[in-house]
C-alpha cells in the first residue's frame, strides 16, 4: 500500500483537485490537512463540474474514505452548504466523511475582522477572500480557539461568548464596524454542529490506521509560495501549506509516507497581491487567462498568468521532498507559437512588488491541439521537449500530465500506488 502526498508548487490554483480525482480511483482514503473554505477544488467528471472548498476531492469516490484533519479550520455554515450540494447531486456522505474533533471553528466575527482589517489596509491589503481564515489561525496559536470538540462540553458557550466579545471590541473600537450579535451566533452555531456531530470523530487515530494497510492520499489547499513560513510573506496564506503542513495538520506517521507529488501548470498563476516575477501583464497574459479559464473556484477572482517560474518549482521541490511531478493545463498553451520559462531573477523587492533582471529561455510552441491525449508519444514533439525540458531544469520527472479538465483527459506516465 502506498500514502501519496500532493502539494501545489506555486501559488495554488494548479489543478490539485482533478489530480486527487484520478489518483482517487485506487485510493481507500483522501485527507486534507490545512486551510479553510478559501480555496475550491474544480473537478469535471463526465463533463459535470463540482466545486468543492472544504471536503477533499475524493468524497466524488465511493469507494474512498474523505477526512477533515485537524490543521483544518471550518465554517460550519460552508461546510453544511457543501454536504447538502453532494446530497443534492447523489453523492453519498456518511460513512465516508470523517471530520477531526479538533478543527478550529471559523466565527462570524472572524469573518467581520478579516474584511475590517483589508479595508483598513486599503492599496497595503494582503488580498484576502475575507472568508475569516486568518483570524480564526490567529486564535488558535494565541490557545482561545473554540474546537468542534469544545461543542461537547459545558463551556462552549461561554467561551465562544467571551471570544466574540473580545473580537466585538475591536471591531466596535478599532475598526469602527458594528459588533456581531453574540447570542444569536451561539445559538446558530450549535445548530449547524449538531448537523455534522455525527461526522465527528478522533481522526488522526483514523488516518494512522488506514495508511498502515490502505492506499491513502493527502491534499492541502493553496500552494507553497503561500505557506505562512516559506511563501512570499507578508503574501500568503495563514497556515503551513508544505510538508510541515501534513504532518501538523493530520498527526500522520511521516515513515508511513512514500510518495510526494508536486502539482503545477504548464503556466503559472496567482491570486490576489504580492510578487509575481514572470508575471505576463500583456495581451498573452490575457489569452492564457481566457484559454485556460483562470478565475478563482471560490471568489470568481481572476487570476494573474505568467510564464512558468522554474526557480520557485526547485525551491518547492526542495521543501516537500517532491519525488514527482503532475504538470496540468498543457493545452492552454496549445495556441502559442513561442514559449518562455523563467529560470532565475534577482531579489524580489517587497515594498514595490518587483523583481530586478528576470531571465528567461525561450522554446517553439507547438501550435497543434493536445485535448484529451492520452499517451506522452502522441503529444506534439514540440510539447514533448517542453516537457523534458522541465524535467531537465528541476531534475525530477514529470509523472502525470493533464490534456483538459475531465478526469479522462490525463496521461499516467507512472503507477504512482506502485511506487
Amino acid at each position: 500500500m502506498s500514502n501519496i502526498f500532493l502539494v501545489g508548487t506555486h501559488w495554488g490554483d494548479e489543478g490539485k483537485g482533478k489530480i486527487v480525482d484520478v489518483l482517487s480511483e485506487c485510493a481507500d482514503a483522501c485527507i486534507r490537512f490545512q486551510g479553510g473554505h478559501n480555496a475550491g477544488h474544480t473537478l469535471v467528471i463526465n463533463g459535470v463540474t463540482t466545486i468543492l472548498h472544504l471536503i477533499p476531492s475524493g468524497i466524488l469516490r465511493d469507494n474512498c474514505k474523505s477526512i477533515i484533519g485537524n490543521g483544518v479550520v471550518v465554517s460550519l455554515d460552508a461546510l453544511n452548504q457543501e454536504i447538502m450540494s453532494l446530497k443534492n447531486a447523489g453523492i453519498k456522505i456518511d460513512k465516508k466523511l470523517f471530520i477531526s474533533k479538533n478543527c478550529h471553528i471559523i466565527l462570524p466575527s472572524h469573518v467581520a475582522l478579516d474584511v475590517a482589517r483589508e479595508q483598513a489596509l486599503a492599496d497595503r491589503s494582503i488580498g484576502t477572500t475575507g472568508r475569516g481564515i486568518g483570524p480564526t489561525y490567529e486564535d488558535k496559536v494565541s490557545r482561545r480557539g473554540i474546537r468542534l470538540e469544545d461543542f461537547e462540553s459545558n463551556v462552549f458557550e461561554s467561551k465562544s461568548s467571551e471570544l466574540m466579545s473580545y473580537h466585538n471590541f475591536i471591531l466596535e473600537n478599532y475598526y469602527q464596524q458594528n459588533k456581531i450579535d453574540v447570542e444569536k451566533t451561539v445559538t446558530d452555531m450549535r445548530t449547524e454542529y449538531e448537523k455534522i456531530k455525527h461526522l465527528v470523530c478522533d481522526t488522526t487515530a483514523l488516518i494512522n490506521d488506514l495508511s498502515s494497510k490502505s492506499n491513502c492520499i493527502f491534499e492541502g489547499a493553496q500552494g507553497t509560495m503561500l505557506d505562512v513560513d516559506h511563501g512570499t510573506y507578508p503574501y500568503v496564506t495563514s497556515s503551513n501549506t508544505t510538508l510541515a503542513g501534513l504532518l501538523s495538520g493530520s498527526g500522520f506517521n511521516v515513515n508511513k509516507l512514500d510518495y510526494s507529488l508536486g502539482i503545477l501548470k504548464a503556466y503559472t498563476t496567482r491570486v490576489g497581491h504580492g510578487p509575481f516575477p514572470s508575471e505576463l501583464d500583456n495581451e498573452i497574459g490575457k489569452n492564457i487567462a481566457k484559454w485556460g479559464g483562470e478565475k478563482g473556484a471560490t471568489t470568481g477572482r481572476d487570476r494573474r498568468c505568467g510564464w512558468l517560474d522554474s526557480k520557485i518549482l526547485k525551491k518547492s521541490i526542495q521543501l516537500n521532498r517532491i519525488n514527482g511531478l503532475a504538470l496540468t493545463k498543457l493545452d492552454v498553451l496549445d495556441n502559442l507559437d513561442k514559449i518562455k520559462i523563467c529560470i532565475d531573477y534577482g531579489d524580489i523587492n517587497y515594498q514595490t512588488l518587483t523583481t530586478p533582471n528576470v531571465k528567461y529561455i525561450e522554446m517553439d510552441g507547438w501550435e497543434k491541439p493536445t485535448v484529451g491525449i492520452n499517451s506522452f508519444n502522441d503529444l506534439p514533439s514540440n510539447a514533448q521537449r517542453y516537457i523534458e525540458k522541465i524535467e531537465e531544469l528541476c531534475e525530477t520527472r514529470i509523472a502525470m500530465i493533464s490534456t483538459g479538465p475531465d478526469r479522462r483527459q490525463v496521461i499516467c506516465r507512472d503507477d504512482l500506488f506502485a511506487k
